[in-house]
């Protein structure tokens, strides 16, 4: 169920769109539920209903996750009636998961343990119920005097006796299909908000025998109303992830400060986080991989025993085995780092392709560039790829030496084994193994610098212009 208008969140974005860990709160559950062995996954979408569909079709694939539209907000038992004609043609005995989409915690074990409930219900009907920290606005869950699972009263419904229940209701139900056709069909609008409840499955459930109730922790289920909520299962979610890495093999300075993911992976073993890493979205680390201080790593992949030295920025690039990137280097899409490449502090790369054991290891950029094995790029080097209207490429090849303080003015090549001269601005193709130069001629005038420090101190005490 996904169709809320999350009004408390105060944001343009759907709710079940904002991020936890760097997915989506939806995303999450739609992955447990998959990871749980649910065959088909149906969103019921109100709110921004495209914008969520986009979202899904591009996590996902286009059409993987159904879609049913909930037009109006009527209510929960309203929503499931609307994604009823998604399963118009499964049998009466199917089970049917019933998820909240704004709690992203929910372990697919826990679901599986859900549906086995289910199963072994003759009722056939299995929930899941929690026992929260502080009193909050949840349903009570109310038992008959032989302790069976009576019905589940709102709390905008209840009486002060059944606030004080501490069984609260967490919202994640299995049903059998053809309970869940009968029992829809039979909600009524008779309640304080004059909704369609979802938990009037209950009561009919106890006709039947009684449904099963299942425990979970307040942390696993805990749904998210407003930004602090979402905060709070951040939280949760980044502790949950970092525990599991470290079990892994994965070395953590700090781990209250290091921020990763939940679709960062593979990370090697024997991996090295300093204190406020953030590796974000699909980024991957090979074995033995460190990455210092303050490092953020969006869409990176990086093999074994490279070394990112501390604030290196590094988007959508690939980082080959035992590179050395950084102090303060920062990589934009499109950046490739063969083996054994040396990025140092204050290089910029952007759409560059870095062969093995080159080096370019003080303040230069590179855009649009091709850079052959073993050349060296000096420091204060730019290519000089835009001209205003279109990108061109710089191609510097193997063994080529580029001198300190050099423009490069592409499209241009620098053949293999050439050199450039310190402050040259190239223009034209180097052949290989030439040296391009473009030096003014130095001039030393004797005496100057005695005559214009003269003149300053004169002018200092007013003797005079200098």
């Amino acid at each position: 169920m996904a169709a809320g208008l999350g009004t408390r969140m105060k944001s343009d974005t759907p709710k079940v769109l904002h991020r936890v860990a760097g997915r989506p709160l939806l995303h999450w559950v739609v992955t447990a539920a998959r990871a749980a062995g649910a065959g088909r996954v149906v969103a019921i979408l109100g709110h921004k209903a495209e914008v969520v569909k986009t979202a899904l079709d591009a996590d996902f694939g286009k059409g993987s996750v159904e879609i049913a539209i909930q037009p109006e907000q009527r209510g929960t038992g309203h929503a499931v009636q609307c994604a009823l004609p998604a399963v118009q043609n499964e049998p009466d005995d199917r089970i049917v998961l019933i998820l909240t989409g704004d709690a992203p915690l929910l372990a697919s074990e826990r679901i599986a343990e859900l549906t086995a409930a289910c199963e072994a219900s003759a009722a056939g009907l299995a929930l899941l119920s929690t026992i929260p920290p502080r009193p909050m606005p949840y349903g009570r869950l109310v038992r008959d005097p032989g302790g069976t699972l009576e019905r589940i009263v709102e709390h905008s419904d209840a009486t002060e006796e059944q606030k004080r229940i501490a069984d609260t209701n967490a919202g994640f139900y299995a049903i059998r299909l053809g309970h869940l056709r009968k029992d829809l069909a039979a909600l009524r609008a008779d309640n304080a908000k004059g909704e369609l409840y979802l938990t009037d499955l209950v009561a009919h459930a106890h006709k039947r025998g009684g449904a099963t109730s299942i425990d979970a922790p307040f942390t696993e289920v805990a749904g998210i109303n407003d930004r602090t909520d979402l905060a709070g299962v951040e939280v949760e979610a980044r502790r949950r992830i970092n525990e599991a890495w470290m079990r892994a093999g994965v070395t953590m300075v700090d781990p209250a400060s290091t921020y990763i993911d939940a679709d960062v992976g593979p990370l090697g073993k024997d991996t090295w986080l300093g204190p406020n890493v953030a590796l974000r979205g699909k980024t991957s680390l090979g074995a033995g991989v460190r990455v210092d201080l303050g490092c953020v790593l969006t869409d990176v992949q990086v093999a074994e025993n490279t070394n990112i030295k501390p604030y290196s920025i590094l988007t959508e690039t690939a980082v080959g085995p035992r590179a050395q990137v950084g102090p303060f280097s920062h990589c934009r899409p499109g950046s490739r780092l063969d083996e054994d490449v040396h990025l140092g502090n204050f290089v910029e790369t952007k759409k560059t392709h870095l062969m093995a054991g080159s080096k370019a290891n003080h303040l230069a950029y590179l855009g649009d560039a091709s850079v052959g094995s073993k050349a060296n790029i000096g420091a204060g080097t730019i290519t000089c790829n835009y001209d205003g209207v279109g990108k061109y490429k710089t191609t510097i090849e193997a063994g080529a030496f580029i001198g300190s303080d050099s423009q490069l003015v592409a499209p241009i090549t620098i053949g293999r084994d050439a050199y450039v001269g310190s402050g040259t601005t190239v223009t034209k193709d180097v052949p290989r193994g030439a040296l391009a130069i473009t030096r003014v001629k130095q001039v030393n005038v004797e005496g100057w610098a005695d005559r214009f420090r003269e003149a300053n101190a004169k002018r200092k005490k007013g003797e005079g212009e200098p």
